[in-house]
């Protein structure tokens, strides 16, 4: 152990060594790995003692946290090509993007709150709450993205094997929960059970994010019965900033816009072949 180690002054390549050691054992990689550039910076420049310190433990604090954010990510299981960047919040309702900022700051998290996002199919519900997700995750905070069919059935498989709690306790340790494309997929009776028990698990405890192409007054179709649906609506709007993407596909359109230039060019190419016809 540390405490028995001797700290005779020897050798400039043992002492050397036994710092690496130390280092090691208090699990400082990146100290280990700079603190001899470092020295050299500061013998340089006649840093004081605290301010090589400082340069040492700063950038061992940077390192964990950008390694923290890149596991973050890895667990998230988002899709990283959905970044707000490539969102083209042009398109939005001024109020979705005035709500876009107040979520961006991240404090709905702290509140507890849900955001759920509605809209026409193709109109950026799934790459709008993927993109805040990575920026929230940018902050330190930890996400999970899930596909609404594959969340309950592994919901399903829980409650048959009696993990269910378990797995309760597994998604409770991150901050917000994206449920994608509820009530996309027409769902079983039980399969909806479940999904209503992690609803009333999370309710004030943590948020869920969640995009539907289905108004409220549609979800008897998800939750099967009046009493259910209310139930759950209920648990979800209760503390909640709702999206409202009344938006035309944007794949839609990309796909209008690509074409554009291949009918202009058929038209000039039958322009010209009725004039050497001519």
């Amino acid at each position: 152990m540390i405490g028995s180690w001797r700290c005779h002054m020897q050798g400039e390549g043992e002492k050397v060594g036994r710092l690496d050691q130390c280092l090691r054992y208090l699990h400082l990689p990146t100290v280990r790995r700079c603190y001899q550039d470092d020295a050299i910076n500061a013998r340089r420049d006649n840093w004081d003692y605290e301010t090589y310190l400082y340069e040492l433990a700063k950038r061992e604090c940077e390192e964990r946290q950008n390694n923290r954010i890149a596991r973050f990510l890895r667990e998230s299981k988002l899709p990283l090509e959905k970044t707000l960047k490539a969102f083209d919040r042009k398109r939005l309702p001024r109020k979705v993007d005035a709500q876009i900022n107040l979520l961006l700051q991240g404090d709905f998290l702290d509140r507890r709150e849900n955001v759920l996002a509605f809209g026409n199919p193709g109109s950026g519900k799934t790459h709008l709450l993927c993109a805040i997700a990575q920026e929230l995750i940018q902050q330190g905070r930890q996400v999970l993205f899930t596909p609404c069919n594959l969340l309950v059935q592994e919901l399903l498989i829980a409650k048959r094997d009696l993990k269910l709690a378990r797995v309760l306790k597994q998604h409770a340790k991150y901050e917000a929960l994206i449920i994608d494309d509820i009530g996309y997929v027409q769902q079983s009776r039980e399969e909806m059970e479940v999904l209503f028990t992690l609803l009333a698990d999370r309710y004030e405890r943590s948020s869920i994010m969640i995009t539907s192409n289905l108004p409220f007054s549609k979800w008897e179709q998800i939750f099967k019965d009046p009493m259910t649906t209310a139930a759950a609506i209920d648990r979800l709007v209760h503390h909640s900033v709702i999206l409202e993407l009344n938006l035309s596909s944007y794949r839609l359109e990309q796909s209008q816009k690509a074409k554009e230039p291949v009918a202009v060019k058929s038209a000039q190419t039958m322009h010209k072949e009725q004039s050497v016809a001519v």
